[in-house]
């Protein structure tokens, strides 16, 4: 799917957020990828299979300070 060189994660990688966007859509909170996956703004992912990764973000700053 992806034609960058060098190309980019697979769906399956690990680093699979490091593909290039194909497609971005700030003001829904999603972008699609060239491997196939749909990431979102609060980190979440959605693979090309089908199945979803939940959120995975730290905590915000502020909450760090307290």
């Amino acid at each position: 799917m992806c034609q960058h060189q060098p190309t980019c994660p697979s769906a399956e990688a690990t680093d699979r957020e490091a593909a290039k966007a194909i497609a971005c859509f700030p003001e829904q909170g999603w972008s699609l990828l060239c491997n196939g996956v749909i990431v979102f703004e609060d980190t979440g992912e959605l693979l090309p299979d089908g199945s979803s990764i939940a959120p995975h973000r730290g905590p915000a700053r502020h909450a760090l300070a307290a």
